[in-house]
């Protein structure tokens, strides 16, 4: 791969081998508009290739031993450690993800092959007792889990190594092959695995990386026979819209959030306040449980709003390749644009602009909305923006209410020093995670994570994305 920072081309990865595409656009850095590679347009003919190489390899991926899946993600996991300065530095530059959160990420991937090359040797099914029912005499009975074949990965452009990772981790770990199809905006990242698998051993066509128009290669994926699940990480509409496509074909949907958190009286606001901010504006509140909104208890709410907004307006913007950034440019103009719409209609419902609010090129100032009416944009639908709200409440159960009142159900927080509130809390939030004296930004690559509602359906996680791609078979002997 060419140095990064200069204007690279890049072919389709295919059949482990790479293939000259028949059409490439020009890929430009979100900060600065400048080009920084030619990127293949695959056609549906191209799609076919991978698809097809994906399906050959099927067996030859299901009949690896499971200590040599996880080698190759061992293998793997180690040479994106040896190589992650140069991994973080391709991210900042097709994402304008700051360095060091980009950094961040790449450390995160790598645990990711780690935990993946761990559940490969952990694959196995039960024994079950058949003479526990009448008939089932002298008879002995088993499951196992199988591969299901070929994968269909498509991934957004907010986490392109990780979420990546939790697609083709546990696809390889479970003897699965892949075509890819990465977020247009963020596709050197994948390109970037595919010459690390090959070094680390992945037979040809176990993976295959396809770039280009959504419409083309995400409805050939999404419909094609040969391949016999969907793992799909983006908003509701496109969700929507692959799993009405998809048939019989299993599904995984990771779809994003406005998600919450509850502060309570009596918490210690010095040490939550950093948290949120953290939770918030991360990547530029581009991450499906970024911080969106904010429901503090009424005898807290002056003392955390005061905090909050000064440091908010601490925060570093500028170059994602600075390592001092903190906050830099939107994936695209059309976001940005999108973002003062909403915080505009949120001040004419009377809401008010305690902090940022403005615009520099992409980048959008961090910013804090108070007042906001929960029937707002900025409220009811997912930000994917540097903006949060935050609100006055003078209960839990009021706030637990506010939370539920929506859409989506990915994960929400609460802080609280009173124990029953807590484990209300658990049973009354609808969402897929609640987290306990934390913001609901929270995340660790090997916990159970998804949502409710219209956050999706399935799970990732190592673990739990090898059950969703993997079938069970029963097999039972008669000794009689």
């Amino acid at each position: 791969m060419a140095s990064v920072g200069t204007a690279i081309k890049k072919n389709l990865f295919i059949n482990g081998s790479w293939v000259e595409a028949e059409k490439t656009v020009s890929l430009k850095s979100p900060y600065n508009g400048e080009t920084i590679a030619e990127i293949p347009s695959a056609n549906e003919r191209e799609v076919d290739k991978g698809i097809q190489a994906a399906y050959d390899a099927r067996r030859t991926m299901a009949t690896m031993s499971l200590h040599q899946r996880a080698a190759i993600l061992e293998k793997l996991a180690h040479l994106l450690e040896e190589n992650k300065q140069k991994a973080a530095k391709i991210i900042a530059l097709e994402a304008a993800k700051p360095l060091s959160a980009a950094l961040g990420e790449v450390e995160r991937t790598v645990q990711t092959y780690k935990f993946a090359a761990e559940e490969a040797k952990r694959i196995h099914g039960e024994t079950l007792p058949l003479d526990a029912a009448p008939g089932g005499d002298n008879r002995i009975a088993y499951t196992k889990r199988e591969p299901i074949g070929v994968i269909g990965a498509i991934t957004p452009f907010n986490f392109p190594m990780n979420l990546v990772a939790h697609k083709v981790g546990p696809a390889i770990a479970s003897g699965n092959t892949v075509i890819l199809k990465p977020a247009s905006q963020t596709p050197l990242s994948s390109y970037y695995l595919a010459e690390l698998l090959t070094e680390a051993g992945l037979p040809k066509g176990a993976l295959n990386v396809v770039t280009g128009s959504g419409r083309t290669i995400g409805d050939k994926i999404v419909t094609d026979d040969r391949i016999s699940m969907i793992t799909f990480t983006g908003s509701p509409a496109v969700g929507k819209a692959i799993r009405s496509k998809a048939g019989l074909k299993r599904v995984t949907l990771e779809l994003g959030s406005n998600s919450a958190v509850i502060i309570d009286r009596g918490t210690p606001i010095d040490n939550i306040v950093p948290r949120c901010v953290t939770g918030a504006f991360s990547f530029q509140g581009q991450v499906c449980i970024s911080l969106q909104r904010i429901y503090v208890h009424e005898q807290e709410y002056d003392t955390f709003v005061e905090k909050f907004i000064e440091a908010t307006n601490k925060l570093t913007i500028g170059d994602p390749l600075d390592a001092n950034t903190d906050v830099s440019a939107l994936i695209s103009e059309a976001d940005v644009k999108r973002a003062e719409e909403w915080i505009k209609e949120a001040k004419d419902g009377g809401a008010v602009v305690a902090a940022g609010g403005k615009k520099e090129g992409n980048v959008l100032q961090p910013t804090v909305l108070l007042d906001v009416d929960p029937s707002m944009k900025v409220s009811c639908q997912e930000v994917f923006a540097p903006i949060v709200l935050i609100s006055k409440i003078s209960s839990i159960p009021e706030a637990v209410d506010l939370v539920n009142d929506s859409r989506y159900g990915l994960q929400a927080g609460i802080y609280t020093n009173d124990i029953k509130l807590a484990f209300d809390a658990v049973d009354d939030l609808e969402v897929g995670g609640v987290l306990i004296n934390d913001i609901p930004t929270f995340r660790v690559d090997h916990m159970p994570y998804g949502g409710v509602k219209e956050s999706g359906i399935g799970r990732e996680g190592i673990k739990y994305a090898v059950e969703e791609m993997t079938e069970m078979k029963l097999v039972v002997f008669n000794r009689n």
